[in-house]
C-alpha cells in the first residue's frame, strides 16, 4: 500500500528528535572539563551565529577574557590526543586534538610559537585552510583549528578544535614553549643549586633594581616579545640586568634567553628573541651516559628578585608502539581528568641531569646577568636540530 508523503516526513522528524540529544551528549562528553570554568576563571568561549555579531567583534571579545599569568607552556600528549595549557606552572585549559598520522607523524620534543596567522591556507596540501595557525616549525608543522575526529588525522600538524583555538591563539605570544610527547606530561617544581640564579643574588647592589623589575614584568613580557629588528636586537644586546637602568628612564621591555645544554656536542647555546647571543664548551659527567630531555622555565622572581622560581618538564625516555586497540581506545570518550588526580612528579631525573653538567663561571655570570621570567633551560641527549634556525628559538626533535 502506498503511504501518503505527509507521513513518511513525520517519521523522519520524529527519529531525528529522538537521536539528536544522544548525539549531543556524546559531543559535550568529548569536551574536557565539562564545568562551565574550562578555561581558568572564565566561562567558555563560544561563536555565536548572530548576524549582528562580526568575526572581528567575536575575536575581540576572546582577546579582551583571557590574559596569562606568567610563562604559558602547551603540552601535546600523542597517546592521549590531548593539549594541555598551563599558565605559570598550574592547569588552566585542556582539549582534544588530531595529531600525524602514521605515515605523517608529528614530531616529539621540544618548539615554540615562531608565527602566528589568524587566516592561513596551506602551502603544501592544496591550499587547505588552516585557520588560528600557530607555526612551530618552518618546515610545515603548526597548531591550527580543524576537524577533531578522536584520534590522529593529519598529516602532521596538531588539529585543535575551533573555540579552543580561537581563544589560545588571542593568549599566546611569539616564543610560548610548546613540548609535544607520545604520553602526558606537565610542569613540576624544581630547587637545585646548579640552576642560574638573577645577578642580584650575589648580594650586589642591584638587587633593588632587579625586584623594580620584577614588578614591572607583564604577561606580555612573560611570554615572549615578538621578533626585533636589526636595530632593535642591538639595542636588546646592550640590554643590562633586570631593572639596572636608571629610575629616570623608561625601563626597556624584557626578553626572556633561551639556553639550551647538548650532550651530544658537549655545548651550552645561548639565544634571546630568536636571535643567537653565544656559545661556550661544557663538561659533563660519565658523557656516554643519557642526560635525559628536560625543560626548565623560570616562573617569577622571589625574595626581593634574590631569586627566582622553577619548573621542569622531563621528557619520557622512550614509549611503547602504538597498538590498534590503543587507537580505538582513544576513540572512546575520555573521561574526565584533573590536575588533582595527576600523579605527583619528582623531578629526580632533571636534578641528575643539572648535577652531571659543568659550565664556564664566566658564562654562568653573563646567563645570570640576562636572566628574567619566561627565561628557559633546555637540556638534552640531542643536538640542535636542523629546524633551529633563523626566527627561532632552540628546536629539539626526540623522535
Amino acid at each position: 500500500m502506498k503511504r501518503p508523503r505527509g507521513f513518511r516526513a513525520t517519521i523522519v522528524a520524529a527519529f531525528a528528535v529522538f537521536i539528536l540529544p544522544v548525539s549531543t551528549a556524546h559531543a559535550q562528553f568529548l569536551f574536557w572539563p565539562q564545568q562551565r570554568s574550562w578555561w581558568g576563571d572564565h566561562a567558555p568561549f563560544r561563536h555565536k551565529h548572530h548576524h549582528r555579531h562580526t568575526k572581528s567583534e567575536l575575536a575581540k571579545n576572546a582577546q579582551s577574557k583571557d590574559t596569562a599569568k606568567g610563562p604559558l607552556q602547551i603540552i601535546i600528549s600523542i597517546a592521549d590526543q590531548r593539549v594541555s595549557l598551563y599558565d605559570n606552572g598550574a592547569l588552566i585549559a585542556r582539549s582534544s586534538v588530531s595529531t600525524g598520522i602514521p605515515h605523517h607523524p608529528t614530531p616529539l620534543g621540544v618548539f615554540s610559537v615562531i608565527g602566528k596567522q589568524r587566516w592561513h591556507r596551506s602551502n603544501i596540501y592544496s591550499a587547505a585552510p588552516m585557520p588560528y595557525m600557530q607555526r612551530i616549525t618552518w618546515s610545515g608543522i603548526a597548531l591550527h583549528a580543524g576537524v577533531v575526529p578522536g584520534h590522529p588525522a593529519s598529516h602532521g600538524c596538531i588539529r585543535l578544535k575551533n573555540d579552543f583555538a580561537v581563544r589560545l591563539w588571542h593568549l599566546t605570544k611569539r616564543g610560548t614553549r610548546v613540548i609535544i610527547a607520545h604520553d602526558d606530561v606537565r610542569p613540576v617544581e624544581i630547587a637545585n643549586p646548579h640552576l642560574f640564579r638573577p645577578k642580584a643574588a650575589s648580594g650586589a647592589p642591584e638587587a633593588q633594581a632587579a625586584t623594580v623589575a620584577g614588578s614591572s614584568i607583564d604577561a606580555a613580557a612573560a611570554t615572549h616579545e615578538p621578533l626585533m629588528s636589526n636595530a632593535e636586537s642591538q639595542d636588546a644586546a646592550n640590554l643590562q640586568a633586570p631593572g639596572s637602568a636608571p629610575a629616570a628612564v623608561a625601563p626597556q621591555k624584557v626578553v626572556p634567553i633561551s639556553v639550551f645544554v647538548s650532550r651530544k656536542s658537549s655545548k651550552l647555546f645561548v639565544r634571546r628573541g630568536f636571535k643567537p647571543l653565544f656559545d661556550v664548551p661544557v663538561k659533563i659527567q660519565n658523557p656516554e651516559e643519557p642526560l635525559g630531555t628536560h625543560v626548565f622555565t623560570a616562573m617569577e622572581f622571589q625574595n626581593e628578585g634574590a631569586a627566582i622560581r622553577w619548573t621542569v618538564v622531563s621528557m619520557p625516555d622512550e614509549f611503547p608502539i602504538m597498538s590498534e586497540g590503543s587507537t580505538r581506545e582513544r576513540e572512546a570518550p575520555a573521561k574526565q581528568i584533573t590536575e588533582a588526580t595527576l600523579p605527583v612528579l619528582l623531578p629526580n631525573k632533571a636534578n641528575t641531569a643539572l648535577d652531571r653538567i659543568e659550565i664556564p663561571q664566566d658564562a654562568v655570570d653573563r646567563i645570570s646577568e640576562l636572566l628574567t621570567p619566561a627565561s628557559s633551560v633546555i637540556i638534552s641527549d640531542y643536538g640542535i636540530s636542523h629546524e633551529t634556525g633563523k626566527d627561532t628559538d632552540f628546536i629539539v626533535v626526540t623522535h
